[in-house]
């Protein structure tokens, strides 16, 4: 291993080429990506999406996370990082989604948020939150600054001194995390919380403005 690597994905990726002594052809047939679409990622021709990203680190020995900040997409591994504007972030966030075959975006989730505001403010979706928002943490078993946003609005949620404007708000992003079919599976932490994310700075943005 080199001490420090190139921080843009087509050098990283030569060199480490170079490191396991492959060629562009060896890496296409191990990772079954056309040897041409490999040239054009190293010469950055090509945007590389996350599938061609998870067989790179598969076959290069290389953390996925290190290859997507590569690709440009933070992925909030910088605790010591200075807070980010929350639209900047779901900024971010839309370009990472755009890594992925089937996209999302902001509007969509916004729509859900809606929706699901509107349930918090019903008995059965404040049961559902208190009931269910635990039983989803256990299960995920993950921590990381979204998790512990989730947490934080859970909280907040459950005090009866905040304003029912604002518990609708939260309870919207927490309604999401429990509820939502995600574009990305969970399991595929940090990158399974990208739409709960977005969710979550759309949710905390809001508050702000209450």
């Amino acid at each position: 291993m080199t001490e420090k690597r190139n921080k843009d994905l087509g050098p990283l990726l030569k060199s480490l080429l170079e490191e396991h002594s492959l060629s562009m052809r060896k890496l296409g047939t191990l990772t079954n990506i056309d040897t041409a679409t490999i040239s054009r990622i190293i010469n950055g021709k090509q945007n590389a999406n996350l599938k061609h990203l998870q067989e790179f680190s598969k076959h290069l020995h290389i953390p996925l996370e290190e290859l997507l900040e590569a690709s440009g997409i933070d992925v909030g591994n910088d605790k010591e990082a200075p807070s980010q504007d929350p639209l900047t972030a779901i900024q971010d966030m839309l370009n990472m989604a755009e890594m992925f075959d089937k996209p999302f975006t902001q509007e969509q989730i916004e729509r859900e948020l809606t929706r699901y505001e509107q349930y918090a403010k019903t008995q059965q979706g404040h049961r559902l939150i208190c009931e269910e928002f635990q039983k989803k943490m256990d299960n995920e078993g993950s921590v990381g600054p979204i998790i512990d946003h989730l947490k934080e609005m859970h909280l907040q949620y459950m005090d009866e001194s905040t304003p029912p404007e604002d518990r609708a708000i939260l309870g919207s992003a927490l309604l999401y995390f429990i509820l939502a079919t995600d574009v990305i599976p969970d399991y595929m932490f940090p990158i399974g919380y990208l739409d709960d994310a977005i969710a979550v700075q759309i949710a905390l943005h809001r508050l702000k403005k209450t």
